[in-house]
């Protein structure tokens, strides 16, 4: 399509909104190679670094979300939405854009609000089983609003979901055949299981203390570890890779390859990384954080957990854990079902799909 269109995206905060919208600006980009893309995210949220690398410009508003825990830092709330309110009008009208795509985090609430009361089209890309404050406040003021699991009708209004999952990095639609590669590249050893533990690029500190904890008894039960404790902890836990079959790591850039060295996998319960978890297709272990708002996480891994397809362990009943490994370790079967169970569950065409709604937004 020669097209040309300008085209706002908005979202961010984490990594769970920021790379479904670079995902979804990429499959726009080939659609539309002479569209005009801006992003909008929050002034001091890494959004404001993740989306140059991507090659794409960003604006940032002043805006942050109510505080659970610290009430006197929402004194400035009202302030920050005022001015993210003016400053989201000002781009808009300046930018003009066809059509206004929010993925969630607090800087696409102004930013849809005000293209809204513009008449212009925008979308909402919901990533969660249970939505958050920004797009619930959204739902009945945007045109469309695409999900990545059932059940969303209790929140949004039903005429306008549709269910098409969250964006994937492409490298990871087929891992199948990439075995003998990732074990060389991560030289590793054919007679040991593979655990590998993903914390998000920031790392998460139970998950890490989790292992910490468990180390020596993983190793005395023959397993070898691949465990991305995040940049944040990667400093304090760096020391175990002088331990036989464990290797630590700050970030891991092949996920490709990460996943396919991996007999079973220990994960947090974003939105994000189980998407790619059901195209993936292995033993998942999901451990939660209790600390996201509206205890999401737990929401999106009961999600799976219903299906069979995955085991759920809080951080509240951490001493299962050696139990819960055993039982992947010992259990051939057990595994097999919880890797074709969470198969089933995959939406890989979901950018294509994201996209193609879009797409009839702009032409109508």
């Amino acid at each position: 399509m020669k097209q040309s269109v300008n085209i706002i995206l908005s979202g961010g905060g984490t990594g769970g909104h920021i790379y479904p919208a670079i995902a979804i600006a990429n499959e726009l980009k080939a659609k539309y190679p002479e569209a005009n893309f801006l992003f909008v995210g929050a002034k001091d949220k890494m959004e404001m670094e993740k989306i140059p690398e991507a090659g794409f410009a960003i604006k940032g508003l002043w805006i942050s979300g109510i505080q659970r825990k610290y009430i006197l830092k929402n004194l400035s709330f009202p302030f920050k939405l005022v001015s993210s309110l003016s400053k989201a009008y000002k781009i808009i009208k300046e930018f003009k854009p066809d059509i206004v795509i929010g993925t969630g985090g607090f800087a696409s609430g102004p930013t849809l609000y005000v293209a809204s009361t513009r008449s212009i089209k925008t979308l909402i890309q919901e990533q969660n089983s249970y939505p958050g404050i920004t797009n619930k406040l959204l739902a009945k003021r945007v045109d469309k609003i695409c999900v990545a699991y059932d059940g969303l009708k209790r929140f949004f209004p039903s005429n306008k979901i549709v269910k098409t999952g969250n964006p994937v990095r492409q490298d990871l639609l087929e891992i199948t055949g990439k075995g003998e590669e990732a074990k060389k590249y991560f030289n590793l050893k054919n007679d040991k299981k593979t655990l590998v533990i993903i914390g998000g690029s920031l790392g998460a500190r139970a998950l890490n203390n989790l292992i910490e904890k468990h180390i020596d008894w993983l190793i005395s039960k023959n397993v070898q570890v691949i465990w991305q404790t995040g940049k944040l902890y990667y400093e304090e836990f760096k020391k175990y890779d002088n331990l036989e079959g464990v290797q630590t790591h700050a970030f891991l850039n092949r996920m490709d390859l990460t996943y396919a060295a991996a007999d079973f996998i220990i994960s947090r319960a974003g939105a994000g990384s189980i998407s790619e978890l059901c195209i993936v297709g292995k033993p998942v272990i999901f451990i939660p954080s209790p600390n996201v708002a509206e205890d999401h996480q737990t929401k999106n891994a009961l999600a799976v957990v219903n299906h069979n397809a995955a085991l759920l362990l809080k951080e509240s009943e951490l001493d299962m854990f050696q139990s819960n490994i055993e039982e992947l370790l010992e259990n051939e079967k057990l595994r097999q079902t919880l890797g074709k169970n969470i198969k089933k569950l995959a939406l890989p065409n979901a950018t294509k799909d994201i996209v193609e709604e879009i797409v009839k937004l702009i032409n109508r």
